[in-house]
């Protein structure tokens, strides 16, 4: 799929509707485009953390670049509804094996890490923060592709919502190799600031 850029604004937006890859034209509010538009934030998010990775992590921060490529393509399916006898060599999907790649890289890089016995803050290294941002935009971009999908079952890939399911785990368990192997993690004290009591 080759994309070619000439102007940045076209002027056709300030209607307050957009364009989807099927060419119909739908409010910059529909639930398809705030889907979407999510993803994007969730890669922006995710080159944030590439950014934060370069230094002390370089692999974490390779295995993030193939991922934005990844994000590129469930924002490219989501932006394209699912038609009834469409040629699926013809059209973008997320497929099972990439969300399969997901998993392996989970189990791979949660092998090292230590038993979690409390929820973990969001914190730690800069990395780890980053990771931490990303992952969780990743999980909005999830419920609002759950939502999506109770809405236009037929019309939406249900392995987008998969794949950025794992990826927000994935995300998780990179913060904690991010934080030392889970080692200077910042576990959650229930009721930490109750004054004693409880």
């Amino acid at each position: 799929m080759m994309v070619k850029l000439t102007k940045i604004y076209t002027r056709s937006g300030d209607d307050g509707r957009t364009m989807l890859g099927s060419g119909a034209r739908v409010s910059k509010a529909d639930l398809r485009v705030e889907a979407y538009g999510t993803v994007d934030e969730a890669n922006a998010a995710v080159g944030a953390a590439v950014f934060a990775c370069e230094g002390p992590l370089p692999e974490v921060a390779a295995l993030l670049r193939e991922i934005q490529h990844d994000l590129f393509d469930v924002g490219a399916d989501l932006c394209t509804p699912i038609t009834p006898g469409e040629d699926p060599e013809k059209k973008l999907r997320v497929l099972p094996a990439q969300t399969e790649r997901l998993e392996g890289l989970i189990d791979e890089h949660n092998d090292g890490l230590g038993t979690l016995t409390s929820f973990v803050l969001p914190g730690g290294t800069g990395p780890s923060c980053a990771l931490h941002l990303a992952r969780t935009v990743s999980r909005r971009a999830e419920r609002l592709v759950a939502a999506l999908l109770e809405a236009e079952p037929d019309a939406t890939n249900a392995e987008a919502m998969r794949y950025l399911n794992r990826l927000s785990d994935l995300l998780f368990v990179l913060a904690r190799v991010a934080n030392d192997q889970g080692r200077s993690d910042v576990l959650w004290q229930p009721g930490k600031s109750r004054g004693g009591r409880g």
